[in-house]
């Protein structure tokens, strides 16, 4: 007998249903009674064909009833029955027709058993791979060469909201509305041709929604070659394609800001320098700046290893490369030897720290020097060293604005000074004749000691001690006095700030007089040197005790007391404070009084308190206004007592 043919096997359900269960018990009754039938004909009655075959049919149904050892079990029993009825209706050898219907009728059994026993193991096979199937993520479905759906598993019920009872027997590409890429024809014509074809196709699920898949197609031929099933394996490739074209635009935007900023933008690796620095332990972090600075030949080399992996062209424009010309391909072919920058930006990678900053000067391919402000991104995680992003901003105009602007502070310092000495000529004229008085009155004092008889040298060589010492006075109020207007580059030096009040003091000291005021000092003892030009913090401070004076000019119902108070201001600054008792200034011009050409006075240019906090500021400090306990204004200066604060 043929074995029976099996078809592609249904999704195999979890567990045995009651209704499964009732089936194979009917099965194996009928099994039962189908046997014992066929014993009683074949024993007990006259016919003499070959009734025992009829056990295939016993065999066959057994198949359906029972598993394996049951199918033994009865193809055993039916083998037995067979020989029973034999012996009991025929003798040994009694008629060799019995005899060999009786071996046929027990080979045709064992035949059938054992195709059974092959077709169960097959089926067997079969569901577990159908198993497998529906184990898999992907929609899997087998298909006739017209395309007739003949296995559909879960995924593609997932996928396509179409269940397996719906689509069986349905034209999968039509239901589908698959999309070809390229044309039907030509796939199908690869897939006869190489027996597989894998592509891209759209498909439309339940709800109408356009889903796009990565689809793998075999084809299965039988014996003589001809087609007989296509499997068919889609991958839900949508998102995939969506998060592809998102990529894809996001980085067309930023090749398009990267390569048409007005900002310079480069791409460098910087994953060898960060290697070095990953070795560094921890505990080195402190001397790993005295290391490099007594190292310059290994901080030449991290800068070797530094390489420009890509530059915009607004870079190029600004070393003065071609538009076609590639650019430097190592960071130190743009930066000068003794560049500071890179070491501050290698200590702030050995932090940890994912943004740096500075201002630098870089190398154009002529040479000549362009400086910039730039910034450095390092990324956060371990990866990504391969592309730190470096933006640079060329900043040449905005340094010679500045030089610029310096030169006008400088001139206008220059001109408030002039104007200052000429509102103090009173005082400079008081200051000049107390010496020249002095050396008069003790030049006719030794003249009459000389006119004695005996002379009294004694007395003589007194005096004219004095008159030495007054004209050597006469002689520092007038080199202060052409220091204070000479138009030089600012000198930096260490400045006692006692001595520098005393010699601004000695300036306003006729106008003090003139309006009545009294000075308060008040130095701490612990105040230190302070580094800066001599010339234009004196500036400062008379610029700041005349607008005290002149501020108490109305006072008259309490003391015109002007104070000035030095102090420390934490580790690294002395503070001044020049303080009045006068009217106070308005709430509304404090914002502006270091505004240029803002002023208070009828008769003032509002250049002073602006040159002022320019000098200050220039010195690394800053000039501010407050209040105070008593009514007046008090205007405080910080100037720093270390040189690293000189610009």
């Amino acid at each position: 007998m043929d074995a029976p043919v099996v078809a592609a096997p249904s999704p195999p359900r979890s567990g045995i249903g009651p209704d499964t269960r009732r089936t194979g018990r009917l099965l194996g009754v009928l099994a039962l009674g189908l046997a014992l039938a066929i014993f009683l004909v074949d024993a007990f009655t006259p016919l003499e064909g070959a009734v025992a075959v009829l056990y295939v049919v016993v065999v066959l149904v057994s198949a359906r009833a029972f598993r394996r050892n049951g199918v033994i079990l009865t193809a055993s029993g039916c083998l037995l029955l067979t020989a029973v009825a034999y012996f009991l209706s025929h003798r040994f050898f009694d008629s060799d027709s019995a005899l060999l219907r009786a071996l046929v009728s027990l080979a045709a059994i064992a035949i059938s058993a054992l195709l059974v026993l092959r077709n169960q193991a097959a089926a067997r096979i079969l569901a577990e791979q159908a198993e497998l199937l529906e184990l898999t993520h992907d929609p899997i479905f087998v298909r006739t060469p017209t395309d007739t759906v003949t296995f559909w598993n879960r995924a593609a019920e997932d996928l396509y909201g179409w269940r397996r009872d719906e689509v069986r027997g349905r034209n999968v590409h039509v239901l589908l509305r698959t999309a070809f890429p390229g044309g039907e024809a030509a796939i199908r014509d690869a897939l006869m041709r190489n027996g597989r074809w894998e592509g891209e196709l759209v498909q439309t699920v339940r709800s109408g929604a356009r889903v796009v898949v990565e689809s793998r197609w075999s084809l299965q031929r039988d014996a003589g070659g001809q087609p007989l099933a296509v499997l068919e394996t889609n991958t839900d490739i949508t998102e995939r394609k969506r998060a592809h074209a998102a990529l894809a635009e996001s980085e067309r935007r930023y090749r398009t800001i990267f390569d048409t900023a007005r900002v310079a933008i480069l791409q460098q690796d910087w994953r060898e320098v960060k290697a070095v620095l990953d070795a560094v332990p921890p505990d080195a972090a402190t001397p790993l700046r005295a290391y490099l600075h007594a190292h310059p030949e290994v901080v030449r080399d991290l800068r070797r290893s530094v390489t420009i992996v890509d530059a915009n062209a607004e870079l190029r424009r600004l070393i003065g490369a071609d538009a076609g010309a590639a650019a430097p391909r190592s960071l130190d072919a743009l930066l000068f030897e003794d560049e500071p920058t890179f070491i501050e930006a290698l200590l702030a990678l050995a932090r940890g720290e994912t943004f740096f900053e500075g201002e630098t000067t870089i190398r154009a391919l002529s040479g000549d020097p362009v400086p910039i402000l730039f910034g450095i991104t390092f990324p956060s995680h371990a990866e990504g060293f391969e592309g730190v992003l470096v933006f640079a901003v060329d900043i040449t105009e905005r340094k010679q604005a500045q030089e610029a602007l310096l030169a006008v502070q400088a001139e206008l310092a220059h001109t408030a000074r002039v104007t200052t000495l000429g509102e103090l000529t009173a005082s400079i004229a008081h200051e000049v004749n107390q010496p020249l008085a002095a050396i008069v009155t003790n030049g006719e004092a030794a003249l009459r000691w000389l006119r004695r008889s005996p002379p009294d040298l004694g007395e003589v060589s007194a005096a004219v001690t004095r008159v030495v010492a007054s004209g050597t006075r006469a002689g520092e109020i007038v080199s202060r006095i052409r220091t204070f207007l000479a138009k030089t580059p600012p000198p930096r030096d260490w400045l006692d700030l006692r001595e520098m009040i005393g010699e601004s003091v000695l300036l306003v000291e006729r106008e003090m007089v003139r309006g009545g005021v009294r000075l308060i000092r008040d130095v701490a003892s612990d105040v230190t040197l302070v580094h800066g030009d001599r010339v234009q913090l004196q500036q400062v401070l008379i610029n700041l005790m005349v607008n005290a004076i002149q501020a108490m000019a109305t006072v008259t119902e309490r003391p015109r007391l002007l104070t000035i108070r030095v102090a420390p201001d934490g580790a690294e600054h002395v503070r001044v404070t020049v303080a009045d008792s006068g009217g106070g200034i308005a709430a509304e011009a404090v914002e502006r009084v270091f505004q240029p050409f803002f002023t208070t006075k009828a008769d003032g240019m509002g250049m002073g308190l602006a040159i002022c906090r320019s000098i200050v500021e220039a010195h690394g400090g800053r000039l501010w206004i407050t209040g105070h306990d008593d009514p007046g204004a008090a205007f405080h200066f910080t100037i720093p007592t270390t040189a690293e604060r000189e610009p």
